[in-house]
């Protein structure tokens, strides 16, 4: 059945950040990510008995302020420049279709950046989630500083050398990374 106002979504289970090359998936945590037309098209499938059976734990509504690359409903209007300040808290999302011929690099490249993320300052929360071959990571940050500094901030670092390899050669068919305001 096709959800009034959904233009697209990803189901996808949870997986702890780690240094590992091997996500470990928890099969009790499913996350939805959804564009929708309008938060009146989100309230509808709220209140939904599709919803209602899902039970959610917990939700975020975001707010798209910068984005870089392409994903099924990202608006064409959001800013696509590097350094765009928010005032508050930010969520990112990394969003990719993976090209299965690239798993392995992806995962090898993957695991360096999870361990950088896991020890920088600034960083409240963060997952990695996916269903191969749709894959991403959801991080909550103090501000826009520290996530700047992790994302731009040292070619050299785990994050750094894996925005390197998939310049050369693309991990994804499609990808998008969207920072918000929650």
């Amino acid at each position: 059945e096709r959800l009034a106002g959904l233009h697209h979504a990803e189901l996808a289970f949870a997986a702890p950040l780690s240094p590992s090359v091997l996500p470990r998936p928890d099969f009790h945590r499913v996350v939805m990510v959804a564009t929708w037309d309008s938060d009146q098209a989100v309230d509808r499938f709220l209140s939904s008995q599709l919803a209602e059976e899902m039970a959610w734990d917990w939700g975020v509504r975001l707010a798209p302020v910068r984005a870089h690359g392409e994903w099924p409903g990202l608006p064409s209007d959001v800013d696509r420049s590097r350094h765009v300040r928010c005032h508050g808290p930010v969520a990112v999302l990394t969003l990719g279709r993976l090209r299965l011929r690239r798993a392995a690099a992806f995962f090898r490249a993957s695991a360096r950046a999870e361990a950088q993320i896991l020890r920088t300052p600034g960083l409240i929360w963060a997952t990695g989630i996916g269903r191969p071959p749709f894959v991403g990571t959801c991080s909550l940050w103090r501000d826009s500083h520290p996530l700047e500094q992790f994302a731009y901030g040292d070619r050299s670092s785990g994050h750094g050398q894996a925005i390197s390899a998939d310049q050369r050669a693309p991990f994804h068919h499609v990808s998008a990374f969207v920072r918000f305001r929650p």
